[in-house]
């Protein structure tokens, strides 16, 4: 047997200090739709702020306190309820009435006395285009969504890519990404980062951390992987995997409408080799000069590299990785980020195994 869907009212709220206006609101109205009321302006905002499924509001204009003007305005001020229509019904019939009515933001003026077929056919209108609009509505934020999942799929696609090339860091860039929010989490915790390091910068940098080696899937097989120290010219070769990751998301970037997250990527594909005081490649970026996104990405990012076995070397203890990173403070790293990841270290996070 098919289920049978609840179709429910719309949900009105009548707004008059004088119980005999309401009433016959209500009458004309009580037919199609859930009604509340108020018989004054503080009693309307509570009643809305409780009640955010409104779909619409009769306003009275003449009230003692708070007038309808003022009700409007406050409901209009108010990202939860800025939305919802309101209709001023009002004895006030003068066009400068109706004129500062729409200029709040109220999106019909009815004067009394009531025609109720009249009233009964704009409240029908108004609410039916307030439920196009929220269709609407849902259906970007939808489809915003799903380009979001997009773009993040795209970008971890080539973080795999990149991770294909070299098989001993194949859960390197995964880890890092990890590290990297529990870094800029605690970093967003201190006065001078927490309007940097937003919920959506933070989100950013996560998706893009494992871009951060993304140039190196044009360095030659026998340097990416040889088992033995580079020679001084191979070096210079691997030190390229920077520029060659910058340029090419910078053509990425160019096929992009938003193009946060993929600066960021590109600020770390160019700059997590950067050191603090400006020994770093490929540009000798120093301090600040350095963009934040790679230094984070720089602790997090050697932190795992000496934790872990590579073809060239062993892994090495957690104990001796700390202290080089603590003496590297100033030197290759940031202060600031080396101290909130060394907070992470003594905190009870356990997550990560940090």
């Amino acid at each position: 047997m098919a289920s049978m869907k609840l179709v429910t009212k719309s949900k009105l709220l009548i707004v008059d200090d004088i119980p005999e206006n309401i009433h016959i609101l209500m009458n004309c109205l009580k037919n199609d739709y859930d009604i509340l009321a108020a018989t004054n302006g503080k009693k309307a905002i509570d009643i809305v702020n409780k009640n955010l499924d409104i779909d619409i509001i009769l306003l009275d204009i003449m009230m003692p306190d708070i007038d309808g003007y003022e009700v409007c305005r406050i409901l209009k001020s108010s990202s939860l309820t800025q939305n919802i229509p309101i209709i001023f019904v009002t004895a006030l019939n003068e066009s400068k009435n109706e004129e500062r009515g729409l200029e709040l933001g109220a999106v019909d003026y009815i004067t009394k006395p009531i025609n109720a077929p009249l009233v009964r056919q704009r409240v029908k209108n108004h609410i039916e285009l307030k439920h196009h609009q929220d269709n609407l509505k849902d259906l970007v934020e939808q489809r915003t969504k799903e380009l979001k999942e997009a773009k993040e799929a795209a970008i971890e696609a080539m973080g795999i890519i990149a991770e294909k090339r070299d098989s001993n860091t194949g859960e390197h860039v995964q880890r890092v990404k990890k590290y990297v929010k529990l870094i800029s989490l605690e970093l967003a915790k201190k006065d001078k980062y927490k309007n940097i390091l937003t919920k959506e910068y933070i989100e950013n940098l996560y998706h893009t951390s494992p871009l951060h080696d993304i140039g190196k899937v044009a360095i030659k097989d026998s340097i990416l992987l040889k088992d033995s120290s580079l020679t001084k010219d191979e070096f210079e070769e691997m030190k390229l995997h920077t520029i060659i990751g910058e340029q090419t998301l910078d053509m990425v970037s160019k096929h992009l409408k938003s193009t946060n997250m993929i600066n960021i990527a590109k600020e770390i594909a160019s700059s997590h080799h950067e050191n603090w005081d400006g020994s770093g490649y490929p540009k000798g970026l120093k301090g600040v000069q350095i963009p934040l996104s790679a230094r984070i990405v720089s602790v997090a990012d050697v932190y795992d590299a000496m934790l872990h076995k590579r073809v060239y070397k062993e892994a090495i203890s957690k104990e001796i990785v700390i202290e080089e990173i603590k003496k590297n403070s100033g030197i290759k790293f940031d202060p600031d980020i080396v101290d909130s990841f060394l907070r992470l270290l003594q905190s009870k996070i356990t997550l990560l195994n940090l």
